[in-house]
């Protein structure tokens, strides 16, 4: 069907795979040089081409190995999942489809679309491929091409919002949004300013509140909204600004809206990591909506006000997204013409050195869970690549832990707004997902794609850099523990999405923990833990 298919059809296989192999299949030994893993359910055996992202799946039948296409490699997983946890999950195929879809689509549109000349902008929309542990990372929600293409980050577009009016008596919201009214100034009177997503308000569909007045349609903005690779998300380049919308379309694991219970949190959140001074973190200021009666247009019609780069970026840098880092496009540090190995296990130290210690300092000093994942966090570089700043963003995965935040807890806490607060354990166990598992782990991975020889060299560095931080700052107990452990935690997206647990229960599993010290016996668990449906 073309190469744009073809490609597509490969990056979903692995992006399957990923998940499949991580969360429910057993290494088997090999096979002509090839990986096999059993799937314990029904004992067939799958071989597949070894690497980073492994693909060529293929089915151990009586005449030999057979090829799995896309389609028949879902099949596979259907059954071992249906026979493993009892549900016969009816969405997830239709949702890797339609993934596979939208990659096809995208992949067309970038032959045409030049990139953004900003370094910046050009690292958020770079992720094609999405999130690689996510059985459908690039669902829309089963739209044609024409109804979200114009707003994909991946297809280097950029567009106008759409500028409502909401009547003054019935906007709401919390905190500091006072530049929304300064940057769109033009209101009639009797009404406040509400920028919304085009996207959003086609699936919202004719609201009763245009034909009676409470809500205007003004036009569009002048500057366009670049969408970064949240999707949902959007920078203003000339105002320096970015802002967050609801957008009712299934993405990785969520529905993407606003929820309410959230918005009500963000507050006493941003008021916590003000007194963080060790991490640099965009913050969330504030949010304005439209009370139009009912939670579903608060939700729906909500818009985030977030904290540009400002003062927040040190001079001389430059801002590139994590996850594009990981991921590898062109313009990626990474990817510098004559980068040697020396160079490559540099630029790591200096990524250790600002990404690690302000989470450390935030969990530790201030029992702040960073949700620093490869996607909320911007690692700022230098004229030649090196890293000089990490930034953190997204308030709504933040936690705090109960202990040390239990007065603060307590005042905001709501019936209807379950809060921030987890355990210590739990925190803990989050922070090292995000950090290790889901963060450096994939950044290790893109360095030694370029350099296998450093992928050992790789983890000792980072073993001798958290070890000297953690004899720095009285040894610890929780990171002591963590470079003893013989596992850290993997998500298990797969398992989420086939028994249609809500995101926020997500469930971890082991996986050999790369910070363990050369030489210690490190074993595969056999402890699976599989979400509720």
């Amino acid at each position: 069907m073309g190469e744009a298919w073809d490609r597509a059809e490969a990056l979903s296989a692995t992006a399957l795979l990923n998940c499949l192999l991580r969360e429910v299949a057993e290494a088997a030994g090999e096979d002509g040089g090839r990986p096999v893993y059993r799937l314990p359910a029904t004992g067939r055996l799958l071989r597949v081409r070894a690497g980073r992202h492994p693909a060529g799946p293929e089915l151990r039948t009586a005449d030999g190995w057979r090829p799995l296409p896309l389609e028949a490699l879902v099949d596979v997983v259907a059954a071992e999942l249906t026979a493993r946890t009892g549900v016969a999950g009816t969405e997830l195929p239709a949702e890797i489809a339609d993934s596979r879809d939208v990659l096809a689509a995208l992949l067309e549109a970038r032959e045409h679309a030049p990139p953004p000349a900003d370094p910046y902008l050009r690292s958020e929309q770079a992720l094609v491929a999405g999130h690689r542990h996510h059985p459908a990372p690039k669902a829309r929600g089963g739209g044609p091409p024409e109804s979200w293409l114009p707003y994909a980050p991946e297809a280097h577009t950029s567009f106008p919002l759409t500028l409502l009016a909401v009547r003054a008596d019935l906007l709401a919201g919390e905190g500091d949004t006072a530049v929304l009214d300064r940057q769109y100034p033009d209101v009639p009177e009797g009404y406040r300013v509400l920028p919304a997503h085009p996207w959003q308000l086609a699936l919202l569909g004719d609201l009763p509140a245009f034909h009676d007045g409470r809500l205007l349609r003004l036009g569009h903005t002048v500057e366009p909204a670049v969408p970064t690779a949240s999707l949902r998300t959007v920078y203003l380049p000339e105002a320096d600004l970015f802002l967050k919308f609801s957008l009712d379309v299934r993405i990785t694991n969520d529905i993407r809206r606003l929820w309410r219970h959230d918005l009500r949190w963000l507050g006493p959140v941003d008021e916590v990591l003000r007194a963080v001074p060790e991490a640099d973190v965009l913050s969330d200021r504030g949010h304005r909506t439209a009370d139009l009666g009912g939670r579903d247009a608060y939700e729906a019609l909500a818009v985030l006000v977030r904290d540009g780069f400002g003062t927040h970026l040190r001079p001389g840098l430059t801002p590139l997204l994590a996850a594009a880092v990981a991921e590898g496009y062109e313009g990626s540090p990474l990817a510098a013409p004559g980068l040697t190995a020396d160079g490559a296990l540099a630029w790591w130290e200096a990524y250790l050195r600002q990404v690690v210690p302000p989470v450390l300092h935030a969990y530790l000093r201030h029992g702040v869970v960073l949700e620093c994942h490869l996607q909320n966090v911007l690692v700022a570089v230098d004229a030649d690549g090196l890293p000089g700043q990490a930034l953190f963003r997204d308030h709504e995965g933040v936690k705090l832990v109960e202990e040390r935040h239990r007065e603060l807890l307590r005042r905001h806490a709501r019936p209807d707004a379950p809060g921030p607060g987890v355990d210590a354990a739990h925190g803990w166990e989050r922070l090292v997902y995000c950090l290790v598992t889901n963060n450096l782990l994939e950044i290790a991975g893109a360095v030694a794609e370029r350099h296998p020889e450093l992928t050992p060299v790789l983890w000792a560095r980072a073993r001798a850099f958290l070890a000297r931080w953690s004899a720095g700052h009285g040894d610890p107990a929780p990171l002591r523990e963590l470079l003893a452990a013989a596992h850290i935690p993997g998500k298990t997206n797969l398992l989420l999405r086939w028994t249609g647990a809500d995101g926020a229960a997500a469930r971890y599993l082991p996986l050999p923990n790369p910070l363990r010290a050369q030489g210690a016996e490190v074993t595969d668990s056999s402890e699976r833990r599989v979400p509720g449906p």
